[in-house]
C-alpha cells in the first residue's frame, strides 16, 4: 500500500484497498491552530460510518482531506482512488440539465445513458432533461447523489446531506441513502450533526472532539431500524453524553 507523508492524499485502486480508509496522525491547522489534531482512523470495506461532533469540531474538514479537497496536511492518509462526496448543497450547475450536471467532471466523453442510469437508481430518471431550478430542494439532493453514484465510489463521502430538507423529505433521503448503500456494497462516512439519523443508518458511530476522535461505538441494531427499537435509547443517550448535550429528566 502506498501511503503519503507530509503532503496529498494517497490512493490505492482496487481490492488491494484494504481498510478502505486509514487515517495516522493527521494534522491540518489554519493560521497555526490545529483543526484536526494527529487523528487516527480506520474505516473498513463496505462499513457504513457516522462522524459526530459540535460545530467547528474538524468534522467537514477531515472529510474534505478525505476527498482529496484539502491537500494542506500532515501525517499518513490512505484512501481509494474511487471516491466522491456530496455536500449539504447540492451545487448543481444552474446552466446545464441535470444529466449533464451528473456527468460534471468525468473523464472522457461519457453519454447521457449514463447519468441516466444513475438518476434512475435514485428515482429521478424522469428529470434528467430539467433544468436545476426546476427541482425541488430533495429531487436536488437526488442529483447530487447521483452525480457521487456515477463514480462507482469505493468510499462515498457525505458532508449533511440532508440538513437543508424538511423533514418529511429527509426521512425519504435517509432510506434512499439506506437502499443505495446495501445496493452498492462501498464504505460510506456520513458527517452529520443528527444523533438520530447516526444511528438510523451507520453501522458505527464516532464523536469528534478536540481534533481527534474521541469516542466511537458500534450500532448492533438490526435492520431497518425504527427510533423506538430496544436498544436505541441507550445508544442515544451516550452519545448526546459525548456530545455534551444533557437529555431533560423524565417527568415524575
Amino acid at each position: 500500500m502506498a501511503t503519503d507523508i507530509h503532503g496529498p492524499v494517497s490512493t490505492v485502486e482496487g481490492p488491494a484497498a484494504t481498510p478502505a480508509v486509514r487515517v495516522e496522525g493527521l494534522t491540518r491547522a489554519f493560521d497555526g491552530r490545529p483543526v484536526i489534531d494527529r487523528l487516527d482512523l480506520t474505516l473498513r470495506p463496505g462499513e457504513f460510518t457516522a462522524l459526530l461532533g459540535r460545530s467547528g469540531c474538524g468534522k467537514s474538514t477531515l472529510l474534505r482531506v478525505l476527498a482529496g479537497l484539502d491537500r494542506d496536511i500532515s501525517g499518513t492518509v490512505l484512501v481509494p482512488k474511487r471516491r466522491a462526496v456530496a455536500f449539504q448543497a447540492p451545487r448543481l450547475m444552474p446552466w446545464k440539465r441535470v444529466w449533464r450536471n451528473v456527468l460534471l467532471g468525468l473523464d472522457g466523453r461519457p453519454d447521457r445513458a449514463l447519468a441516466e442510469r444513475a438518476l434512475n437508481e435514485v428515482g429521478l430518471g424522469h428529470r434528467s432533461g430539467a433544468w436545476p431550478k426546476t427541482l425541488s430542494g430533495g429531487e436536488a439532493q437526488r442529483a447530487s447523489l447521483a452525480r457521487a453514484l456515477v463514480r462507482e465510489p469505493d468510499l462515498l463521502l457525505l458532508d449533511e446531506p440532508f440538513g437543508a430538507l424538511d423533514a418529511l423529505t429527509r426521512i425519504k433521503a435517509q432510506r434512499l441513502v439506506a437502499e443505495l448503500w446495501q445496493r452498492r456494497g462501498c464504505a460510506v462516512l456520513l458527517v452529520t450533526h443528527d444523533v438520530d439519523e447516526a444511528l438510523l443508518l451507520a453501522d458505527r458511530a464516532l464523536v469528534m472532539r478536540d481534533g481527534v476522535i474521541a469516542y466511537e461505538t458500534p450500532v448492533g441494531l438490526d435492520r431497518p431500524r425504527a427510533v423506538g427499537d430496544p436498544g436505541f435509547g441507550p445508544l442515544r443517550s451516550r452519545l448526546l453524553t459525548e456530545l455534551g448535550v444533557d437529555e431533560p429528566a423524565a417527568s415524575s
